[in-house]
């Protein structure tokens, strides 16, 4: 079997790179370097994978080294667009029913590759830059890499900072997309419940709301950061902050995280998307978000892409929106 490497880039501009065998654990040491892994609905015994040897890069050296590969053809196929329509008028119904306010169905493309997927994939990430961090977990067999503009949180003594990221427009239309009312609705409804479940744990700000943009697509983003009042654990973050309503249910309950688990099996998706994809880095420790990137098993080929669902959603525009951050995957792979 084809040894695995995993990989994170940092806040800091660095690439902590890990080559297998991995083992797994359920708690790292202090000084180790492990990265953190798990599904998107369920948390692993051992979420934390040590591996046999590492090393740090800068993002010039991580391209150097990974960047000069091509990735392979990939024959996609068009997604049906029937299994999401009846996925979001349940949705719909949910909403009219008071059970939920919003929620993230996916819908996966998928596709057939001429050659092994590793090396090209790795190539693919390591060029890009920030503010996207790159991430994978590879092998020739099967794995999962992207480039996600989203932070789940960073911890770094009793330092946090954290992000919501929601709302979504193609480049050309950002001058409306700042004053687009469903979109900065979606958008509130992340920032404010990332606000609620962060306030008792110390002095929060919550910056002012930007648009990011990412070449040919554009985000809201806010910036929250928090001087926690007593050191945290990362796993005791973990839970409370994953899934963010930007990918998961709002309200969050037992509920709600079954009927969009249902979902998402139904529509198909890898297990892994959107869920944390950390690295603990001797006492410090960052998680990404699993979104924008490619899942394989052999040659066949997954990119999942979702979208936030609330009263004002219509499934033509959500469908819309769904392609276009496909397009953007398939953009930075070239």
């Amino acid at each position: 079997m084809t040894s695995r490497t995993a990989w994170l880039s940092k806040r800091d501009g660095t690439v902590l790179v890990g080559y297998g065998p991995f083992t797994a654990v359920s708690e790292p040491s202090p000084d180790e370097l492990a990265f953190y892994k798990r599904d998107f609905s369920s948390e692993n015994e051992n979420p934390w994978q040590v591996p046999a040897r590492s090393e740090r890069l800068t993002s010039c050296a991580f391209r150097e080294k990974f960047g000069s590969g091509k990735l392979p053809v990939i024959d996609w196929e068009t997604p049906d667009a029937m299994p999401f329509s009846k996925v979001f008028q349940e949705v719909m119904t949910s909403i009219r029913q008071g059970i939920i306010e919003k929620t993230v169905p996916v819908v996966t493309e998928r596709g057939h590759s001429k050659e092994p997927m590793m090396a090209g994939t790795i190539a693919a990430m390591a060029r890009q830059s920030a503010p996207l961090h790159s991430y994978g977990w590879v092998s020739d067999e099967d794995g999962f890499a992207g480039a996600t503009p989203e932070l789940l949180f960073s911890l770094k003594g009793r330092n946090l900072e954290t992000m919501a990221l929601a709302g979504t427009a193609r480049q050309d239309d950002e001058a409306v997309f700042g004053v687009d009312e469903k979109e900065i609705r979606e958008h509130e409804y992340v920032a404010q419940t990332l606000v609620a479940k962060l306030a008792d744990l110390g002095s929060l700000e919550r910056r002012e709301r930007k648009i990011l943009s990412l070449g040919s697509i554009v985000h809201f983003l806010t910036g929250i950061a928090v001087t926690l009042e007593s050191e945290q654990e990362p796993h005791r973050l973990l839970r409370r902050l994953h899934p963010t309503p930007a990918l998961g249910p709002l309200p969050r309950t037992d509920q709600t995280m079954s009927m969009l688990a249902a979902w998402r099996e139904r529509l198909d998706c890898p297990k892994e998307f959107g869920a944390p994809f950390g690295l603990w880095d001797n006492g410090e420790f960052e998680a990404i978000v699993a979104i924008r990137g490619l899942w394989w098993k052999g040659k066949e080929v997954s990119l999942p892409a979702g979208c936030g669902v609330i009263e004002a959603s219509r499934l033509v525009n959500e469908w819309r929106e769904l392609r276009l951050k496909r397009e953007a995957v398939k953009g930075f792979l070239q």
